[in-house]
């Protein structure tokens, strides 16, 4: 057998292995961002629902449902208006669906701000609102986006 009969085998494997996609190659995160409404009480239970749009930077964007319940030392109503949220950690804007875990502090009377980061996965959500009403407390719970 010849030195080039050898070496073409292994030529050809090394050609596809250099075409084949690496084991950890993910696709390029997107930008998505969250605009949303959303209103709700609690009193020891807390219960949160709203709308928004999704947005990508590729162009697509999706209606959905927002929904938050959880429990804690937490008492109050209010509604957030104009609300914003970015995510991280998304491929696909079908990833930005689902349950994500929540945890937050909150306080405020009359006219109040709200910050809180919420996580699925890979997948996090920094949300971010301003609105009115008065809220006091620690709530735990989950933060569910829904298609509409």
């Amino acid at each position: 057998m010849s030195q080039l009969s050898r070496l073409l085998p292994c030529a050809a494997l090394c050609g596809l292995l250099a075409l084949a996609p690496a084991p950890d190659a993910r696709a390029a995160d997107l930008d998505c961002e969250l605009s949303f409404t959303m209103s709700g009480w609690s009193a020891f239970y807390k219960t949160v629902k709203g709308t928004g749009v999704v947005r990508c930077n590729n162009g697509s964007s999706l209606p959905v449902r927002i929904s938050a319940k959880g429990g804690g030392l937490t008492f109050g109503k209010s509604k957030i208006e104009d609300g914003q949220g970015e995510f991280s950690g998304v491929a696909n804007i079908r990833e930005t669906l689902g349950t994500y875990a929540a945890a937050e502090a909150h306080a405020g009377a009359v006219k109040s701000s709200k910050a809180q980061v919420v996580t699925k996965g890979d997948v996090s959500l920094a949300l971010a609102g301003t609105g009115k009403g008065w809220d006091l407390g620690v709530a735990f719970g989950n933060f569910v986006i829904e298609p509409r």
